[in-house]
């Protein structure tokens, strides 16, 4: 028997807990909608209930349906079904928070005029009770004409219920709207008769509404000026009969819903002072709220050092394992060269950083989902209005800590262009997961044997910083130059605090999870195989010879020593010559790895331009790992182990102080860099300036493809490229030349 398909499309104001009864409702069976020619992209997941199969989609959090940009006009066009590539909803789903019903059914009125079947469902019932608000749904549901549901989305209560309403209201009429003025449905009527389908009455209503908004500035580019002079003319007849424009939509709204929860919703007198209050009064605060927001954030990043090496370990054994496995099993020759240098060790040793990614998704999950992350906007406020910005770009920009894609994307909120353009232009600036694993490996190589226990953490937490501190200092530089304009005015709905949902955190930590193994198996793969290449052509050494013959030949002879070694120091007996000629095998080896990467494409390139890294303090390799890391910055720890690959580069043992010679790509590094003239003695500064270097630099292709995307030029994102690549080697130099000094200074 097959089930019937149902559309279902979620729409509700910010901080409703939409999302998270998104994810309660839909489970794991999710993915993201992708709409051709346009920049939104909408979650999509399903559920079974009964005989249907209903499809969800989950719009981005709106306060209203007043279209002010092509991403909101994608979610009106889906509601309306003008899209080609979508069919119209069958149901809609409005979330309204109980505490704030009065405000939030504004957006709900707008939902009823679309000629959909509408589903209420009143969330956060908890926190209106904890607020000493009465809700009487069923009086609320004859009054508005809706069926109404109550649910508690981040404890799962209410879900069988609303499931069993969204099926009941399958195939139901339309709700009533509330009535507008005749004045107002007569002048609409004439543009929506005048403009036939490019027009239904909805959007002929907004374009009266909305001045200078998104359906008139559409209609008039295609249609020409005349068309502005008959709205604002049709404005003009509205304000002579008392409807006046916007203000008479507000009024009629707002009295239809004071009306209809007059009876069915009861208010304390006075509004007590809640917990949530007390707290904000501390959070919110200028400087105590400052202090704990910075002390917040140290603290996530310090145990993202600290838990995550549990399964780093584990994933780097596994790693060591299949690599093992494929070297035994397969002839010495480019292919296994490629499978096991290019593709287990290159995107094995950005694998295993994923538990410290998800860890960080884990994090802001949890601020996000408790209601802190809001008030870290509204503290933040301030500080952005002094760049140009307000606290509605802070989001973005903090989003971005996790990826800098769904930042950019979450822009789309901004409704001022400059606003929105400053905030993509440095919302890349921002340390975004990506440069974990970058941190990670410099932080365990060089800041961690012999300084305080704490100094890792302070030192990733200042990477972080530099973000913080640098994004809105180029935002104000570029609303005083190339993006002049005023400051908008700041607007921001703290949401109650509540419980995080355990479910939605997890979906969080999946998803993250997912797109960066999708990730290392698409776009680094790629890369690591081009560096590969780069660094094992051509393999001839000039002189007749192949060097991973040699190489080989040199491995083999080591391995065969290893067995008699074991086997004299089983039977007691003296290992020190076989030992030191061992050793002589072994140096011969590196030997050979050394001039072979020096004679590879990448090897000589990067000689070539050492003279250009060299005021950074960087050395060939450092400088051809940062190059070939433009594609995917998380690449760079890949194009290491590959450069620094010989035999025994091996994460998992990167913290070990007692091997020597290390087995982890830690190790290679410091004997590498032990032996160097500058490097030797200046390894802190080095490594602290290739970590300056990453986290200013945009290393990162899909973020320039979707700064792209989201400004519909390449002008933007090579500027971005240009711009934050020539802040990153003057701020990388500043601090590899301050650092030299300072080490002068002490040695």
């Amino acid at each position: 028997m097959s089930l019937l398909k149902v559309k279902v499309a979620m729409v509700g104001n910010p901080n409703t807990g939409k999302s998270t009864l998104f994810n309660a409702l839909s489970g794991l069976r999710q993915q993201v909608g992708n709409y051709p020619g346009v920049t939104v992209e909408m979650k999509k997941g399903r559920f079974v209930h009964g005989t249907m199969e209903f499809e969800l989609i989950d719009l981005p959090g709106t306060y209203s349906l007043a279209p002010r940009s092509p991403d909101e006009m994608v979610a009106v066009d889906l509601l309306l079904g003008r899209r080609a590539d979508e069919s119209k909803p069958d149901l809609i789903l409005s979330i309204v928070d109980a505490s704030n019903l009065e405000r939030h059914l504004y957006l709900t009125t707008q939902l009823m005029e679309l000629g959909v079947p509408v589903v209420l469902a009143v969330n956060m019932v908890d926190v209106a009770a904890n607020q000493g608000v009465k809700l009487d749904l069923e009086l609320l549901a004859k009054q508005v004409g809706l069926p109404v549901v109550a649910v508690q989305a981040n404890q799962g209560i209410g879900l069988a219920a609303l499931k069993d309403e969204l099926a009941r209201s399958v195939g139901t009429a339309a709700p009533l709207a509330p009535p507008l003025p005749d004045a107002v449905v007569r002048e609409a009527t004439i543009f929506s008769e005048q403009y036939g389908d490019e027009l239904p009455p909805f959007l002929a209503r907004r374009l009266l509404f909305d001045i200078d908004g998104y359906a008139e500035q559409w209609l008039v580019a295609k249609h020409g000026p005349d068309l502005k002079q008959d709205v604002q003319a049709a404005r003009d007849r509205l304000a002579n009969e008392g409807c006046s424009v916007p203000g008479v939509e507000a009024k009629t709204r707002y009295g239809w819903i004071r009306q209809a929860v007059a009876k069915a919703v009861t208010k304390p007198t006075h509004k007590p002072v809640t917990w949530s209050d007390r707290i904000d009064r501390i959070l919110t605060h200028k400087v105590w709220g400052t202090l704990i927001f910075l002390t917040v954030m140290f603290a996530v990043f310090q145990s993202i050092f600290v838990w995550a090496k549990p399964m780093m370990d584990l994933i780097d054994t596994l790693r060591n394992l299949a690599a093992e496995a494929v070297t035994n099993h397969m002839p010495t020759g480019p292919l296994q060269a490629l499978i096991v240098d290019g593709v287990i060790k290159g995107v094995g040793s950005v694998l295993v950083f994923l538990p410290q990614i998800v860890i960080l998704f884990g994090f802001i999950a949890v601020l996000e989902d408790c209601g802190y992350m809001s008030r870290a906007a509204f503290l933040m406020d301030k500080i952005m209005s002094r760049c140009g910005l307000n606290g509605k770009s802070f989001i973005p920009l903090l989003s971005s800590v996790a990826c800098a894609v769904p930042g950019i994307m979450a822009t789309r909120v901004i409704e001022n262009r400059r606003d929105r353009l400053a905030t993509i232009m440095v919302a890349p600036l921002m340390s975004c997961s990506a440069r974990l694993p970058v941190y990670a490996l410099f932080i365990g190589a060089f800041l961690k044997d012999g300084f305080p226990w704490w100094l890792p953490g302070m030192t990733l937490f200042g990477m972080y910083l530099i973000g913080f501190v640098t994004a809105p200092l180029v935002a104000l530089l570029l609303k005083r130059t190339l993006l002049r304009g005023d400051t908008p005015l700041f607007v921001m709905e703290l949401p109650a605090y509540k419980r995080p949902s355990i479910r939605t955190i997890l979906l969080r930590m999946l998803d993250a999870g997912t797109a960066f193994v999708r990730r290392a198996g698409t776009l680094i793969l790629a890369s690591m195989i081009v560096v590969w290449a780069a660094l094992y052509f051509p393999t001839s050494d000039g002189k007749g010879g192949n060097y991973p013959d040699a190489v080989a030949n040199q491995t083999a002879q080591v391995s065969t020593l290893d067995d008699e070694i074991g086997v004299l120091k089983a039977k007691n007996e003296p290992v020190e010559e076989l030992v030191a000629k061992r050793d002589a095998m072994e140096q011969e080896k590196d030997r050979l790895n050394g001039e072979w990467k020096r004679h590879s494409i990448l090897g000589r390139t990067g000689q070539t331009l050492e003279p250009v890294f060299r005021p950074l303090g960087w050395d060939w390799k450092i400088g051809m790992a940062v190059i070939a890391s433009f594609p995917a910055r998380e690449v760079i720890v890949g194009t290491f182990g590959i450069i620094y690959d010989l035999g025994e580069v091996d994460a998992k043992t990167i913290d070990d102080a007692s091997d020597e010679k290390a087995s982890g790509l830690k190790a290679a590094l410091k004997n590498e860099w032990r032996d160097d003239a500058v490097r030797g003695k200046y390894a802190v500064p080095v490594a602290l300036s290739v970590m300056v270097f990453f986290a200013l630099c945009c290393q990162c292709a899909s973020t320039l493809a979707v700064i792209k995307r989201e400004t519909r030029s390449w002008a933007w994102p090579t500027f971005t490229f240009f711009y934050m690549t020539i802040l990153a080697y003057f701020a990388a130099m500043f601090t590899f030349q301050v650092g030299r000094l300072i080490t002068n200074a002490v040695s």
